[in-house]
């Protein structure tokens, strides 16, 4: 299988693994076009246009999912006050027990993945997909 395949489907599965996980923790409202939102949303919060550039999607897209959780009250938009035209998405009170409740089982996921392959392989694999957005980024 080519890397380029076996890359994205192993992304893929890490994050229908994310959705079926915050399902069964009583999270169900989740579906996949809200991973770009918990993999860009920092603590602090962050500009709808910031978080699309970072997740490589679209605003508009970005913008769908950011509209689909604020109605779940995950996250809601509050005044930049850097620039009153502007909004920030933060999470709400809740949205936070959401994404705590993915960051653990994003460290839950590394530990069966090392417990599994072992250190010096996970290591490895970290270090060369690294490595390949480096290359590629360089060109």
């Amino acid at each position: 299988m080519p890397l380029i395949a076996l890359a994205e489907k192993s992304a893929r599965a890490l994050r229908d693994d994310m959705v079926t996980t915050a399902h069964s923790r009583g999270f169900t409202e989740l579906q996949p076009l809200h991973n770009p939102v918990f993999a860009t949303l920092p603590p602090e919060g962050a500009r709808a246009v910031d978080m699309a550039h970072r997740a490589g999607i679209t605003r508009q897209s970005m913008g769908e999912a950011i509209r689909d959780l604020a109605a779940h009250g995950i996250v809601e938009m509050v005044p930049d006050p850097a620039d009153g035209r502007a909004k920030i998405v933060m999470f709400t009170e809740y949205g936070r027990k959401v994404a705590s409740s993915g960051y653990s089982h994003i460290i839950e996921i590394d530990a069966l993945v090392r417990e599994k392959f072992g250190d010096r392989d996970v290591d490895a694999t970290y270090r060369v997909l690294q490595g390949v957005m480096e290359l590629l980024a360089e060109e």
